[in-house]
């Protein structure tokens, strides 16, 4: 089966699939978007109860509730900070709440109906439920509303009956109960999505990977009986002068072949999340003698090309691989996998003795061909910095347009290869 023929799915890619992020996204912008109407419905009670309390803490209360009301929205707009910003809404509320009484100036001017408060009591629950944990969002729903009748019992509160109380309690509990419930179903719903989503991916990927060595193993094989067996049978019967050099053209030729279909991939848009891409690194560098500091961060969901995938796995392996063998035993030594602008930057790096770069020699092919050139071969590009006495960093890139210009310039001088920069990435 050749690249072309793929199963017609092959050529299907997920467009704009379900994600947790964008559960989270719309929950958190809804419940912002609630808690800035429902704080426009308490003006009224507002303007209605402002003469019962401390001016200086009606002021304050109003001010910090406002506040970080408009924080939470500018927070989910932006998707930044966002369950801090929730969270803050929550807390100030408790604030306030607990406080209140306290500001009460004449309880004698307090009447029955409900406090300002109030009104806010299902916002601050339903923010707990987006900053919170759920064990904590649970308390934090039972243990608020439990205050406010707590508080409505007592004179600055009103001194209402019993039943009152309990019944103001329960209907925020439930209210703010049944937002709870529904932002708990949502993100393991979602949960579950992400999760199936990359057990596909993944398994997709494994079946390219599959199919792509097939198409390969067939090509070379192909290759070595026309091309390589041929030449090897024409240099057998060389005997003449014009025989051994038409014999020599012939293995020129089939090297050039051999190095064609080893750098050649399928093209049929298949690809493989970034993060399955940093999780191979991690599992392959993981046994390497000598402990090695992996480090993963900002992958997000990026999806890369399988043969992009592959060169980055290989080229990274193979750069942690030579530093196992040749930086020395007591030397530190790390591979940070960052993504980055629909691509992947991976440092793989150490502190030890260093080489020369311009002086390995062209037979030795691990920097030359298993990292730079595979690396430009796929449009990245691998940059090597190192001295002897100053450690090796393996600087890794995809995608980047200068690749090609790199592989070429290997070509034509292969005694130097890569940019040897000075690259003081270190850890984190």
């Amino acid at each position: 089966m050749s690249a072309n023929q793929l199963p017609a799915f092959a050529d299907k890619q997920p467009r704009n699939p379900i994600s947790r992020r964008q559960v989270e996204s719309i929950i958190s912008r809804s419940v912002a978007a609630f808690g800035i109407v429902f704080g426009a419905q308490t003006l009224p009670a507002i303007l209605d109860q402002i003469d019962q309390a401390n001016p200086v803490w009606a002021a304050a209360a109003l001010t910090a509730i406002g506040g970080s009301l408009l924080i939470a929205v500018i927070a989910s707009i932006l998707q930044r900070w966002v369950r801090p910003a929730h969270g803050l809404v929550a807390i100030v509320y408790l604030m306030a709440l607990i406080s209140w009484p306290f500001a009460v100036t004449n309880p004698q001017l307090v009447s029955g109906a409900n406090h300002w408060l109030y009104y806010l009591l299902t916002v601050a629950t339903a923010t707990a439920a987006i900053s919170f944990s759920t064990r904590l969002a649970t308390a934090y729903l039972f243990v608020v509303p439990t205050l406010y009748a707590l508080i409505r019992l007592t004179e600055p509160g009103g001194a209402v009956p019993v039943s009152q109380a309990v019944l103001d309690a329960v209907y925020a509990i439930i209210l703010g109960g049944a937002v709870m419930i529904i932002v708990t179903m949502l993100r393991q719903a979602s949960s579950a999505v992400d999760a199936a989503q990359a057990t596909a991916l993944s398994r997709y990927g494994n079946a390219v990977r599959q199919h792509a060595t097939d198409v390969e193993r067939v090509q070379v094989d192909a290759i070595v009986h026309d091309s390589v067996l041929t030449t090897l049978l024409s240099a057998g019967r060389a005997h003449s002068p014009e025989a051994q050099r038409l014999s020599a053209e012939m293995a020129r030729r089939a090297i050039g072949h051999l190095s064609d279909a080893a750098t050649g991939a399928p093209a049929d848009g298949s690809t493989v999340r970034a993060s399955v891409v940093a999780k191979r690194i991690a599992d392959a560098v993981g046994p390497l003698p000598g402990h090695v500091a992996v480090s993963v961060r900002d992958l997000g969901t990026a999806l890369v090309p399988v043969a992009a995938a592959e060169a980055l796995y290989s080229a990274a392996v193979q750069a942690a691989v030579n530093s196992s063998q040749h930086a020395g035993t007591a030397v530190r030594r790390w591979v940070n996998v960052q993504g980055v602008e629909n691509g992947l930057h991976i440092v793989v790096g150490d502190d030890g003795v260093g080489f020369d770069l311009h002086s390995v020699p062209n037979e030795r092919l691990g920097v030359r061909v298993s990292i730079i050139e595979r690396l430009a071969n796929v449009g990245g590009r691998a940059d090597v910095a190192t001295a002897p006495g100053a450690g090796t960093v393996v600087s890794i890139r995809w995608p980047c347009p200068e690749a090609v210009s790199v592989a070429r310039t290997s070509e034509a001088t292969p005694g130097v290869t890569g940019r040897v920069a000075v690259d003081e990435e270190a850890p984190s």
